[in-house]
């Protein structure tokens, strides 16, 4: 095996010509049976030596440093290939034996005889099959009735006017494969769904991905998405007949008397008693110019990673209209998937099928629309059935790489089980996923994509090593993946679901178990439990309390009591409490080689603070600006938001036993104007506190009582001492 070597070493035999040609040529290094095999040795020990190790390595071995550090570098990689090539070759032998029992049955099926006569079967099974048939067909019927009315609602015209269909010439083979009762669609996916390409577990009806989408549907996804984006500019319009003042808080919202005099809809479900509309428009100064946010918010990857506390999954699933000319994005329409989170168990995320087209409005400002496909939407089977009206944003460009964003959030919401008590508030009254969370979400995350990207923002050092500006990019993109995994774990993929664990009477406890498969967690099962608890404080008194470390003995049941040091500090932006904190505790000597990374983060719509325990050896290889991919984490935290309450409503509130908000709550709301300020306005908090636990390194293990009750005295002896501390700090 041989490997690259950085700093020469070994035997070469060149003449003058050859070291003139080969002058810029890498040299390579082959390392003895003897070297690979103490190297081999010490990897099973140790995967990331510290340098001290490699240092002993080198003398011992005869090689340079850097040559060990690249070897356990290139060892680290072929080893998780290899990991990949076996699961990849497990996956496959699955797939080639559901494959050959689905051809079994089906010839099988062919030569199906009666056993009288030798012919096939003659039963009364044929007016069963006549019945079926005609059942399917009342089916492909009422299909067709309701694409017409969707073609009629966003288009103004029948189905029938829209361009021919080229007809698809289907063989005998083909039929006898195919499945034509996939939701009544006559193009439904092929049994053999294990064969679909794109297929992803946990996204419903993902196999759409894999299907060509006809002309007609392509005809009538441009005619939905150009009426949604005629609607959304007169909605961002600053007019008085569509928005107004909210005489309780000030808000703007609509005024849906005048939306629905402006925008009628045959369709509408605004006369039915169950649907709830949410409606809230905002604005704000965001630190990125507009061709980068217009970049992130058309690619799914980047949209999810601009928000990660909102955005749980993200797949663009089909592209309808490729960009404009010179590559520009501006006609591209998409249809995408999307699942959204409140960041507690005890909401339901909330699942779209969108159709999103971005387009130029002038040289400095584009628009981007959201509005639900309702043919695909119908697949959906969530607790919670939203329906997204023309929904997005506005970005015009303003001076030194700043834009302004105006948003606009406009849903129909059916909530198919009654919402928690602790949250009937804040999402009746739009705060949950309304504009305001939006911009203020993407304030927050520009800035700190603003502080990735300049050199010399100041960090306090760790053990008198003060970390390169590759240090702190690599510090950053490590939390950022602590924060991202914990956001993640709060709504499962995979359709797990969250299971109440009993035996706590004051409070409700949720668990749920997932496989770590990923290379930056680690390997096996992860037990993770919530609960969210309600404490008449303002949010901004709850997120000062957790994010100083002084406090931490008061709620951290894992710390013994024993008080940290804040030993490395990086800023995330203009607000103090936006930062990437490596702790250690102070006199507790024999766990000094075991620090804990946390990032506190702070917005107009709530704040988080998400920790994680890491070794010395990986803060000092992010530190040294190395790749942190490789890093486990396995993060815990706190979400803290709003309640949705005003302040003045908030008496006799049961802080001991965290009862919720109280009953009921405004049906249409708009957030706030614009605030660069993170401070939250007062009130209570809802507090969802998380822990993740690794339970076993196997893939087969199961919910444990003794991993039940371990994470149930965890989560209860950490409320209970919260409520204690903050209590004190209340009345003091």
């Amino acid at each position: 095996m041989e490997f690259i070597s950085g700093g020469g070493g070994g035997d070469h035999h060149h003449d003058g010509g050859s070291d003139r040609r080969n002058n810029n040529k890498k040299r390579y290094h082959r390392h003895t049976t003897h070297q690979i095999q103490r190297l081999e040795t010490m990897f099973k020990e140790c995967q990331h030596p510290d340098e001290k190790t490699r240092m002993m390595l080198s003398r011992e071995l005869g090689l340079a440093p850097r040559q060990i550090k690249f070897w356990f570098q290139n060892r680290r990689t072929q080893m998780k290939a290899q990991y990949e090539r076996q699961d990849n070759c497990t996956l496959r032998a699955e797939n080639d034996k559901y494959r050959c029992e689905n051809i079994a049955i089906r010839e099988a099926l062919k030569h199906v005889i009666c056993p009288s006569c030798g012919g096939p079967p003659v039963t009364e099974d044929s007016y069963f099959d006549e019945q079926k048939l005609r059942m399917e067909n009342a089916q492909l019927k009422e299909e067709l009735d309701r694409v017409s009315s969707v073609a009629a609602k966003y288009i103004g015209r029948p189905i029938s006017q829209l361009p021919p269909v080229q007809p698809i010439h289907v063989s005998s083979l083909d039929l006898s494969m195919a499945s034509f009762g996939g939701h009544g669609m006559p193009h439904g996916p092929s049994l053999d769904l294990d064969l679909l390409p794109g297929t992803s577990v946990g996204i419903p009806g993902l196999a759409f991905s894999g299907m060509s989408i006809s002309d007609m549907d392509k005809s009538l996804m441009a005619d939905i998405a150009h009426n949604a984006m005629e609607e959304l500019l007169r909605l961002l319009q600053s007019n008085e007949q569509l928005w107004m003042k909210s005489t309780t808080d000030g808000r703007e919202v609509l005024n849906l008397e005048n939306y629905e005099r402006i925008f009628p809809r045959a369709d509408s479900h605004l006369k039915n008693p169950g649907v709830r509309i949410e409606a809230s428009r905002d604005s704000g100064l965001v630190i990125m110019n507009s061709m980068a946010l217009v970049d992130m918010f058309m690619d799914a990857n980047k949209f999810l990673e601009l928000f990660p506390t909102i955005v749980s999954r993200a797949r663009t699933m089909e592209v309808i209209t490729s960009s404009g000319m010179l590559g520009s994005p501006s006609g591209t329409l998409q249809l995408m998937y999307l699942e959204l989170q409140a960041l507690s168990p005890f909401v339901p995320e909330r699942q779209f099928y969108l159709l999103r087209y971005c387009q130029q409005i002038e040289q400095d400002s584009w628009a981007i629309v959201d509005v639900s496909y309702d043919i695909l939407h119908n697949q959906l089977n969530s607790p919670c059935k939203a329906h997204s009206l023309p929904s997005g944003c506005f970005i015009k460009d303003m001076p030194n790489g700043y834009s302004k964003v105006t948003w606009v959030e406009h849903s129909e919401v059916e909530d198919k089980v009654p919402i928690h008590r602790l949250f009937r508030d804040v999402v009746h009254n739009g705060l949950a996923y309304g504009a305001e969370r939006w911009i203020a979400t993407l304030q927050r995350m520009c800035e700190r994509f603003a502080c990735l990207m300049v050199s010399g923002n100041s960090a306090r050092d760790l053990g008198g090593v003060i970390p390169s500006p590759e240090g702190k990019r690599s510090m950053r993109k490590l939390a950022q993946r602590m924060v991202n995994n914990f956001c993640a774990s709060i709504n499962p993929s995979n359709g797990q679901r969250w299971t109440t664990l009993s035996g706590l009477n004051e409070f409700e406890v949720r668990a749920t178990l997932h496989k770590s498969t990923d290379p930056g967690q680690p390997n096996g099962v992860a037990l993770t439990a919530a609960t969210t608890i309600w404490l008449p404080l303002s949010p901004q008194n709850v997120f000062n309390f957790f994010r100083d470390e002084r406090n931490r003995p008061q709620w951290d049941v894992l710390s013994n009591q024993n008080p940290v040091q804040d030993i490395a500090h990086i800023a995330n932006g203009s607000d103090p409490g936006n930062c990437i904190s490596v702790l250690r505790q102070a006199y507790n000597t024999s766990h000094n080689n075991m620090l804990i990374l946390q990032e506190s983060c702070i917005d107009a719509s709530g704040s988080l603070v998400v920790y994680c325990p890491v070794d010395l050896n990986s803060i000092n290889i992010a530190m040294s600006g190395d790749d942190p991919s490789f890093i486990p984490l396995l993060p815990s935290g706190f979400t803290i938001s709003p309640d949705g309450r005003p302040p003045e409503s908030l008496h006799g509130g049961d802080c001991a036993g965290g009862v919720g908000a109280a009953d009921g709550g405004a049906s249409t709301c708009s957030s706030s104007n614009a605030a660069t300020s993170s401070t939250i306005s007062s009130g209570g908090s809802l507090i969802t506190v998380v822990f993740q636990i690794l339970v076993s390194s196997l893939p087969s293990a199961k919910m444990s009582p003794e991993s039940v009750a371990t994470i149930s005295n965890l989560i209860s002896n950490t409320v209970h001492q919260i409520k204690s501390a903050l209590s004190t700090t209340s009345t003091s």
